[in-house]
């Protein structure tokens, strides 16, 4: 049956996928949910960030450069702690079979939007699943005194301190989409508030119509949207692990756009009417060794897992040579990055450190995912086997990826190791990965900890001189680097497909997909 169930839906994928106006993406796995103040994942951004919902700010297409979003213009008091937002006219919510909003957004559905983050005792924080994962992670609690309402289209924020990177925080996914409180005092008033997570409003280019886990998402234009209603008349993302069948399903027409490609599949594309260009982002890959297991929470020994890592060979068996070795959890492209840091590969040297930490043959296991744009699998074993010759046993735990999320945000597990995508500004890489708040926010899967680092990014926030701010960073990279608060791994090139007949797609360093302006061609461009 289940294989039956699967030819059936590639047909009608293939159906579609010619049919004027429709576009068809695979994507590399299913949502965990769609209140996306809940999650850091990519791939709720890409189901639900940039489809249903729209931020404050929102980045210029293509850039990492905050713009207007739902605020058409903003002002920042001499201080630095006042941030003051116009917001747009004529914004509509959607429409659905299970909301009828009876007004345009105004500055009540930002206020309910950001309270509802803010208030620990919220109803709508103890309903969700995982808490508010990036509010909390960022250190948005420790900055927000306050918003309040101006009039009925401006808001003012209050912080407790000047913040540098505040404005594109308030680009990010998970801490500025704008809700409806018309629909967020409905939920409460049926006491279902889970439905936000599965029922979404919001006033994005695209209407959430249905979705199928492991199997299918759809969503149907915003003929309201602010901008214009989109050129498409039906968007559905075909979730699809495996990279193979992502790669079958884009040669056979099936999906005109791959999310998220494997580097050792992309010349399978040669010939065909799809560009897989390799995109340079703000990506990191990396090594999270939970600083409170025991042996890991040695620096003698995480330093010996580091010095055994073999990133050579690792490039070359995973990512097929299309990554550069990562030495400082920055990537190269960003501000303040620390070109001065140099990796070491000592297996010998990581052998007596190993002794000297006191290891005694313990098995470590070591998380990774199923699916996604490496083959977690082949990744895992090669770290297996690099420290199996220092003396160090893993064992390999594969999984899907919600659950991986889950569990190392946790710290229920050993070792993990995935990718990390900022904006353009430092403190979104290390603030929700290395900060001593990020542990209890769910995003710091190190468990790190550390006084001096902590002090050095949280005045770096607080600055407004880019060179004071960059010998900070500097510091807190050199922190990491001695300390191994993590292990960096690579610096990978991005690969999205696009079959020639879409047109208006803008590949960005965030990696996310965003469909604004896209329309699919009437004739294959083969």
């Amino acid at each position: 049956m289940r294989r039956a169930a699967c030819a059936t839906a590639a047909l009608a994928l293939a159906l579609s996928a010619h049919a004027a106006g429709t576009l068809t993406v695979c994507t590399e796995a299913s949502p965990d949910g769609f209140d996306v103040t809940q999650y850091t994942s990519a791939v709720v951004n890409d189901a639900a960030g940039n489809t249903i919902y729209e931020q404050l700010l929102m980045n210029r297409r293509g850039s990492a450069e905050p713009g207007p979003g739902l605020a058409e213009r903003w002002g920042v008091s001499a201080d630095g702690l006042q941030y003051t937002l116009h917001l747009r006219k004529g914004v509509k919510f959607h429409t659905t079979p299970w909301f009828k909003p009876t007004r345009e957004m105004n500055a009540d559905d930002v206020i309910f939007s950001i309270r509802r983050l803010m208030d620990r005792d919220s109803p709508w924080r103890k309903a969700t699943t995982n808490g508010f994962v990036a509010w909390d992670s960022y250190g948005m609690a420790e900055q927000v005194k306050a918003i309040d309402k101006i009039d009925a289209m401006t808001v003012r924020f209050t912080l407790h301190r000047p913040s540098a990177p505040f404005p594109t925080q308030l680009t990010q996914f998970n801490t500025s989409s704008v809700y409806s409180a018309e629909y967020g005092a409905q939920l409460l008033a049926s006491g279902r508030l889970d439905a936000l997570n599965t029922q979404p409003v919001g006033t994005g280019p695209f209407v959430f119509r249905s979705y199928q886990k492991d199997a299918v998402l759809r969503f149907a234009p915003h003929p309201g949207h602010w901008g214009g209603p989109p050129t498409l008349d039906h968007l559905i993302f075909a979730i699809t692990p495996d990279a193979s069948v992502r790669v079958q399903r884009l040669k056979a027409g099936e999906c005109l756009v791959g999310a998220n490609m494997r580097a050792e599949t992309i010349g399978e594309l040669a010939g065909t009417a799809i560009e897989a260009p390799g995109s340079l982002a703000l990506m990191t890959g990396y090594i999270a060794l939970n600083h409170k297991r025991r042996f890991l929470s040695d620096q003698r020994f995480r330093d010996a897992l580091r010095l055994a890592f073999d990133r050579k060979s690792f490039i070359q068996a995973v990512y097929n040579g299309k990554a550069e070795p990562a030495v400082s959890f920055l990537p190269p492209m960003l501000w303040s990055f620390d070109a001065s840091l140099a990796n070491r590969f000592d297996p010998e040297r990581a052998r007596a450190l190993v002794k000297a930490a006191g290891y005694d043959g313990t098995e470590l296991a070591i998380a990774t995912r199923i699916g996604g744009s490496i083959d977690g699998k082949r990744a895992a074993e090669l770290m297996q086997g690099d420290w199996a010759r220092i003396g160090v046993k893993v064992r390999v735990h594969m999984m899907e990826w919600g659950e991986m999320l889950k569990r190392s945000g946790r710290g229920d597990y050993d070792i993990t190791f995935l990718n990390w995508v900022g904006n353009g500004d430092p403190d979104a890489f290390f603030t929700p990965n290395l900060s001593c708040a990020a542990i209890d926010g769910g995003s710091n899967r190190s468990q790190w900890c550390n006084k001096a680092f902590e002090a050095a990014i949280d005045e770096a926030r607080v600055s407004s001189d880019r060179k004071r701010r960059t010998e900070l960073y500097l510091k807190a990279q050199r922190i990491v680097f001695d300390e191994v608060g993590l292990i960096p791994t690579v610096y990978p090139l991005y690969f999205t497909a696009v079959n020639r007949k879409v047109k208006g797609f803008v590949h960005s360093p965030l990696t996310d997909l965003n469909f604004r302006g896209v329309s699919v061609g009437a004739k294959d461009a083969n």
